[in-house]
């Protein structure tokens, strides 16, 4: 049994103050109350663990590398960018991955997060051949989240084609799965993979309209041979949008909304470049997205028309997908501000139900958060549910002289990660004044395989 106890816990309406959270041996939460006898005092504000609902491991590798932009790149965009990566997926080893996952997830506990939902597309071998244990990758990222102590979603990702119409090309070999049948093997494997870890769980989906055969996306959308969330990405280049109306007469999300069984189940990846009649027939379908502000803003993708989807009951979560950003708040801001820039308003979250502004935009993106990784929405601290909570340090001089109905806002729009106290997860504390419980020993593996790959110069 612990106890901790705390300035400020959020709930479903509002703060409570000066209480103490009770946890069982398995992290579980039997009891908040003012009962402080035994309790860890921590001078702190303590909000439900955040979800990235998109996160693509590998890819960390290369934060930060494709920003020299020379002459020679007057052209840079998602399509040159994409070249990077294909060269890091090319080389990367199962340890390699393992040990730069498990340095990306540590980080992603420090600075908030609480569950990731892994977007994962790399499967094969450097041949393209499958493993012998069909989810090699999937094992290595299942243990990754397990050293840096984070929960787990696998979303084990169908690559078919190289485009519409199109053979996958030898740099995306890695990827590839043949057949519904060849994905279903490996969705299995991944299954079987995401089993043995308690803070694990599965899911499913389509790397993208362009990456599978239309036949087979309509065999995998909505069936009952797989289970947990389904996730793909949508409509985020513009020209990903050409090509599709040029192959099926459709835009991406059309094609989806006139093919499948697009439900509440369903998790769409970014959709910048939506018509009015897409975001109305993704919300009437109960469907939801995931955005990405720091990586779509670093890749030229758009702006989502998030307004436009919340005054039609559209649901929303956040994803760090390449992670040049890791920061929560900063996503969130991001966000928001891209909203702000191109309506000329300040109040672009709207939510009928509540009337805390700020409230209703940290309940929107939690729920549908912990819908992207396959989890119940329960309420934000409840009687035996894991006491998963980011834990802000209330002596931060804007906190320490701010009234308790300024206090999300004020970390929402103003907190960095300096003021992280820490991070607790199953009712333990898995990162702690800015720093990760293990993180020496993942920071050397993360230097050695980095050192090995040959990639930062």
């Amino acid at each position: 049994m612990k106890k901790y106890r705390f300035k400020g816990l959020l709930q479903n309406s509002s703060w409570l103050e000066d209480v103490s959270v009770s946890v069982d041996e398995k992290g579980l939460i039997t009891a908040i109350d003012q009962n402080h006898e035994g309790a860890e005092f921590v001078t702190a504000l303590a909000l439900p663990g955040f979800q990235t609902a998109h996160s693509h491991a590998f890819q960390y590798a290369m934060a930060g590398l494709t920003e020299n932009h020379g002459a020679e790149s007057a052209h840079n965009d998602f399509w040159s960018w994409r070249e990077t990566m294909y060269q890091i997926a090319l080389t990367i080893s199962p340890e390699e991955l393992e040990s730069i996952a498990a340095m990306l997830y540590s980080e992603m506990v420090r600075h908030g997060y609480t569950h990731v939902a892994e977007f994962h597309y790399l499967h094969h071998n450097k041949d393209g051949k499958p493993y012998s244990n069909l989810a090699e990758h999937g094992d290595r990222l299942v243990a990754a989240a397990q050293t840096a102590g984070i929960k787990f979603t696998l979303l084990p990702m169908f690559y078919q084609t190289g485009g519409f119409g199109k053979q996958p090309g030898p740099r995306q070999r890695r990827f590839i799965s043949k057949t519904v049948e060849d994905y279903y093997r490996l969705w299995e494997a991944s299954k079987k993979a995401t089993e043995h870890c308690k803070s694990a769980s599965i899911g499913y989906g389509i790397h993208s309209i362009r990456a599978v055969e239309a036949r087979d996306i309509k065999k995998v959308v909505g069936h009952d041979q797989f289970s947990g969330p389904f996730h793909i990405h949508v409509a985020e280049q513009l020209k990903e949008i050409e090509d599709c109306i040029a192959f099926y007469g459709n835009r991406p999300v059309e094609w989806l909304i006139n093919n499948t069984n697009l439900n509440e189940n369903c998790h769409l990846v970014h959709a910048p470049q939506l018509l009015e009649k897409e975001i109305k027939a993704i919300a009437n379908r109960g469907a939801n997205v995931v955005l990405c502000p720091s990586t779509e803003g670093n890749l030229g993708d758009g702006i989502f028309p998030l307004r436009k989807f919340q005054e039609l009951g559209g649901r929303w979560s956040i994803g760090t997908d390449s992670h040049i950003g890791l920061n929560p708040c900063e996503e969130l801001r991001i966000l928001d501000y891209g909203q702000r820039l191109t309506s000329h308003k300040r109040n672009t979250f709207i939510n009928p139900n509540k009337s805390n502004y700020t409230l209703c935009t940290f309940d929107q993106m939690l729920s549908s958060g912990r819908a992207a990784m396959g989890q119940p929405s329960k309420g934000y601290f409840e009687l035996n549910s894991p006491f998963d909570a980011v834990i802000f340090d209330a002596k931060q001089p804007l906190l320490a002289n701010t009234a308790r109905e300024y206090w999300l806002p004020t970390l929402l729009y103003s907190a960095d990660a300096s003021w992280i106290k820490g991070t607790i997860i199953d009712g333990r504390w898995v990162a702690k004044n800015n720093l990760h419980h293990d993180h020496e020993k993942i920071r050397y593996t993360f230097s050695k395989a980095l050192k090995k790959l040959a990639l930062r110069g």
